[in-house]
């Protein structure tokens, strides 16, 4: 069985309800120079889409109607061997007010009803701990019958270390959810990386999550909310690539200079008990670099996605390209499904599919 946990969804009303599209793109933060467009999908006859860039004249993000299409949905998950997808809304959570909020989720939640068999779905919430945002976040679980809640890697200048998400923490600690960590568009230092499409649209994701994980790692987040399961897209950034820089391993001389935090120890139990890593994007990670990371991080803590409808091949080439990788076929489901299936509590009979 396989369980996408990173199946993008954005509110069907966005290209049917002009209203709806403007606040959408009102909610870009142009002061703070991110633009978002309408526009025309080249070759697609009349399809448009929204485009979104930051700095002006430099895409990070293209939507269109087909990211909303319920049955072309259903049809690519048939066709990539899918047979439960989780929907969460890429990127845009970092802009939306808790009104806007509001209108996805319950957008989100129809879509799932359409088809509770396949579908499940994270809620979306701004991470402030004030009483209406904690209120959303408590129906997302418990009326909308979400598992699980979006942050994004950052919001603004702040990362998710920050004091200024902690109330919001110390309520989901409590809460006992899991929280998928996307990434955003860019880091929030980006400016010597923009200018080149693949390593602003792809490295600049992979720098703003290895810098939202190293800040969780070292900024107190677990010690106060030991609870919490985090799971970052785009595997973390390579953090498999940086363990041991990150936390490097005690040495066995005596040094003369201490040059590293004492706290390695501690850092290395989050990335057993608080962290998790979406692949998101299959095919763009070489085998040696997933079998690598599933020897480094454990295949206990990767979860399988997709990341659709961002590029076709993601989707339809990424299940068979995982069962490739040199690895054990008990690790394998780990990845699929076991995982998600412990995470999200969702249920999944002994070799069973739903499709």
């Amino acid at each position: 069985m396989v369980i996408d946990i990173n199946m993008h969804v954005l509110p069907d009303l966005l290209f049917k309800d002009e209203a709806v599209l403007e606040s959408f793109l009102r909610a870009a933060p142009r002061a703070y120079g991110e633009f978002a467009f309408v526009r025309d999908l080249p070759g697609s006859g009349g399809k448009r889409q929204i485009q979104v860039e930051k700095p002006r004249g430099y895409e990070n993000l293209n939507f269109s109607d087909y990211s909303i299409d319920p049955d072309a949905r259903i049809k690519v998950m048939d066709q990539a061997g899918l047979d439960i997808a989780i929907l969460r809304t890429p990127c845009w959570q970092e802009w939306l007010s808790l009104e806007m909020c509001k209108m996805v989720n319950d957008g989100v939640h129809k879509t799932v009803q359409d088809h509770p068999d396949r579908l499940r779905a994270v809620g979306i919430v701004p991470p402030w701990g004030d009483k209406g945002c904690l209120d959303e976040a408590d129906r997302c679980i418990h009326k909308l019958g979400f598992v699980g809640l979006e942050l994004a890697a950052h919001y603004g200048t702040l990362y998710l270390d920050d004091q200024a998400f902690r109330p919001y923490f110390r309520h989901l600690n409590e809460l006992g959810v899991p929280i998928v960590v996307h990434h955003t568009p860019l880091p929030v230092d980006y400016h010597s990386i923009y200018q080149y499409t693949n390593v602003r649209r792809s490295i600049g994701r992979c720098i703003d999550q290895l810098t939202a994980v190293s800040l969780e790692m070292f900024g107190g987040l677990f010690d106060e909310c030991p609870n919490l399961k985090l799971i970052h897209t785009m595997m973390g950034g390579g953090v498999f690539a940086f363990t041991n820089q990150i936390a490097p391993r005690q040495s066995a001389f005596k040094e003369e200079v201490q040059r590293f935090d004492p706290k390695t120890a501690d850092v290395r139990k989050y990335l057993k008990d608080n962290l998790y890593f979406g692949i998101t994007t299959p095919t763009a990670w070489s085998k040696p670099q997933l079998e690598c990371a599933v020897k480094e991080l454990g295949a206990d803590h990767i979860l399988y996605g997709s990341s659709y409808p961002v590029r076709i091949d993601w989707v339809l080439s990424g299940v068979e390209y995982v069962r490739g990788l040199d690895i054990s076929e008990a690790e394998k489901e780990l990845i699929f499904c076991g995982n998600a299936s412990r995470l999200f509590k969702i249920p999944v009979a002994q070799g069973a599919s739903v499709s």
